[in-house]
């Protein structure tokens, strides 16, 4: 004789509830069409489009830190660009460039009696701006003021340097020099720029680089 449901025993009525909920959970993930089975094939999909994503992002911390290090190498080049367009500049700058020269002879005790420009010459990569000079002085002065010339923020050549005693020079005569003066100096300064509009056109094209003497 068959009976209810509500007179079985109570365990057995919990097993077939337990195995109910098996049957209807493998039922929602596995069965096409119902929530849980798209859920769980959307979840599945997005773990395989997770997978190539992850591995490019991997890939992309590797160009993160180089572009740190090429930002570091950039910054490092820019300060030595500065640099060079400070002893180097792109233009002639000739009025600083003289003010530099008075300023270093007036702290030395010397005195710049000529300055006279001479044609500027185009080499390969940078353009010389010489100055014929004659300049006079204590001799220990007259030293001093070309070491302050090779401290310079710009680069300057000297050449061509002749140093002759005030009392023998045929230039003393026509400057009133200053007491203590023993030695009268001629020679030629050359500095150095970049831009090629600020020059005539060239008289010699031979290359090399610029430097101190």
């Amino acid at each position: 004789m068959a009976s209810s449901f509500r007179e079985w025993p109570w365990p057995l009525q919990a097993l077939l509830f337990f195995g109910l909920a098996i049957v209807l959970t493998v039922a929602g993930l596995y069965m096409p069409g119902l929530p849980l089975a798209n859920m769980r094939s959307q979840l599945e999909s997005a773990q395989t489009e997770l997978k190539p994503l992850e591995a490019e992002v991997q890939s992309l911390r590797v160009y993160k830190q180089r572009r740190a290090e090429l930002q570091t190498e950039m910054d490092a080049l820019q300060k030595q660009l500065a640099t060079l367009q400070t002893i180097v500049p792109e233009d002639k700058e000739t009025d600083q460039f003289i003010l530099m020269l008075q300023r270093s002879a007036i702290s030395s005790g010397v005195s710049i009696r000529t300055l006279t420009a001479k044609q500027v010459e185009q080499k390969q990569y940078y353009f010389e701006m010489p100055f014929d000079v004659t300049a006079d002085g204590p001799y220990y002065s007259v030293l001093d003021f070309f070491a302050k010339l090779g401290r310079l923020s710009r680069i300057i050549n000297v050449q061509d340097l002749k140093l002759a005693s005030a009392g023998s020079s045929s230039t003393a005569s026509k400057f009133r020099t200053a007491p203590g003066t023993t030695v009268i100096g001629q020679f030629t300064i050359t500095t150095f720029f970049t831009s090629s509009a600020e020059a005539p056109a060239p008289a010699s094209n031979a290359g090399g680089q610029p430097g101190k003497k």
